[in-house]
């Protein structure tokens, strides 16, 4: 029978336990602020790479030098460039840094069909109304 009676309070002490907090030293608390922050500068530095990858294929889209060319066709080559297993790809700096890979790259061709395009050919004409509604509203 007291073997019943201290299972019973084991069970008790155990659901007790569940409602309790946790006792945490604040060396615990803290080191995971440390582990979060020991990959920031790798965070900052694919930033710096995915900025830049950007850029060159923005600026150097209609480019006429070698150099220039070069530029922009290794940048579309890397933004495009699909299941890379480098850990500098583009699809993993996206990842990391939660950015969608496949809207930033529907953006970019988007913007350089829009930037590609040949020039529309229609007129705009400006109409100067100021001067036409004075000489008709003009007060006698």
């Amino acid at each position: 029978m007291s073997y019943k009676v201290n299972s019973n309070y084991a069970a008790i002490e155990d659901s007790i336990a569940l409602f309790q907090p946790d006792i945490l030293l604040p060396a615990q608390y803290f080191d995971t602020f440390r582990r979060n922050s020991f990959f920031e500068p790798e965070k900052t530095l694919m930033l710096a790479v995915l900025e830049d990858g950007l850029r060159c294929f923005q600026e150097h889209l209609a480019e006429a030098t070698r150099r220039g060319k070069r530029l922009f066709r290794e940048a579309e080559e890397w933004i495009f460039e699909y299941d890379s297993e480098w850990f500098f790809a583009f699809e993993n700096i996206c990842e990391v840094l939660g950015i969608n890979p496949h809207y930033i790259r529907g953006q970019l061709l988007r913007w350089k069909e829009m930037k590609l395009a040949p020039p529309s050919k229609t007129k705009v004409h400006r109409l100067n109304l100021g001067q036409r509604r004075n000489k008709r509203w003009a007060s006698p």
